[in-house]
């Protein structure tokens, strides 16, 4: 029988009336494995999807998962697939399996991109709609950026939210690929004067960003096309409640399909002040996103070159740090 390649958790998750028909793989990466589990009732069989973790220290993403699905399924419901459930192997702990409805999706490329207004509507749509349950940056479970956890404490502070994230990433480089030559000194200098020259003007001077909720992961692989709508769909999710542009930290290289030219569409229409920061801004993020990508594929070395040379670039930029900046650099108060 197809269900006896199941967990007992996972067949309790299916429809009690059901009998699972067929299980076949489903795309898989490093550190998971998608199976289609098709079930019929009656007459009427419905697909599945179904995500298989096994690697011990990435259990917690399943949940992670879960909860971003369902967090971006409340604001923007036509563009994601809603979770139905998740847990651990009733046999064995350590490992994990995450439950949505199987869709039929074509991966986007080159030659097959997605319609850019489309996804420049659904996202927008999901950074101005969303609300932060605290009003704050943050989330209230621990997602995962691929393999690595993110940290998500709530605060109010967007610079010190992704300081202790970007400081986490550099730890995560350097534990895949050792000692980083130069990095640890450029990553101070750049603490010390770009990361507050260019992310502390968004909350002060009477300036405020809201904390949006993020998918956190938005790139090439998490985007497809709905076959029948022609509409975008995004999936697995590194979610979090943060500043919006954050979303875009994928697309500015080269090798992405979703690439500049949508960062430019976002920010004409969406770029936070001062609006004249927001192409660094994009840099900052992207360089944050190159190395948590150079630390989860250790043949990735072209991340860490590209991650140091923007480093550079964005210390020559702003040699002073913050005293160059020119506006108003008093605290804006939260809206009550």
């Amino acid at each position: 029988m197809a269900s006896e390649t199941l967990d007992p958790a996972t067949i309790a998750a299916l429809p009690e009336e059901g009998e699972v028909i067929s299980v076949t793989r489903h795309g898989e990466t490093n550190w998971s494995t998608g199976k289609r589990v098709d079930v019929r009732v009656g007459d009427k069989i419905t697909s599945y999807f179904l995500k298989v973790i096994t690697v011990p220290e990435f259990v917690g993403a399943a949940q992670g998962e879960y909860e971003g699905q369902k967090a971006l399924s409340a604001v923007i419901p036509s563009h994601v697939i809603a979770p139905l459930a998740w847990g651990y192997f009733a046999q064995d702990d350590t490992k994990a399996w995450y439950l949505t409805y199987f869709r039929n999706l074509r991966p986007i490329s080159m030659s097959r991109p997605p319609p850019l207004e489309h996804l420049l509507s659904t996202v927008r749509n999901l950074h101005d709609n969303s609300v932060s349950p605290t009003g704050q940056f943050g989330f209230h479970v621990t997602p995962y950026y691929g393999a690595p956890p993110m940290i998500v404490d709530w605060t109010d502070n967007w610079e010190e939210f992704f300081t202790r994230d970007f400081r986490a990433s550099i730890v995560y480089a350097q534990r895949t690929h050792g000692h980083i030559a130069g990095l640890q000194a450029l990553a101070d200098e750049f603490f010390d004067k770009v990361v507050p020259r260019l992310l502390r003007p968004l909350q002060t001077g009477g300036r405020r960003i809201k904390p949006s909720l993020c998918h956190g992961d938005l790139w090439d692989g998490n985007i497809q096309i709905d076959a029948e709508s022609g509409e975008p769909v995004i999936f697995d999710p590194c979610p979090f409640y943060g500043h919006c542009e954050m979303d875009l930290q994928c697309m500015r290289r080269n090798r992405y399909t979703v690439g500049i030219g949508f960062v430019q569409m976002y920010g004409q229409v969406a770029a936070s002040e001062p609006r004249e920061d927001f192409d660094d801004r994009n840099a900052l993020y992207a360089i944050r996103n190159d190395i948590m990508t150079a630390g989860m594929y250790p043949e990735r070395l072209g991340c860490l070159a590209d991650a140091k040379e923007e480093m550079r670039r964005l210390i020559a930029k702003h040699p002073e740090g913050l005293s160059s900046f020119g506006g108003d650099l008093t605290p804006t108060g939260k809206v009550c």
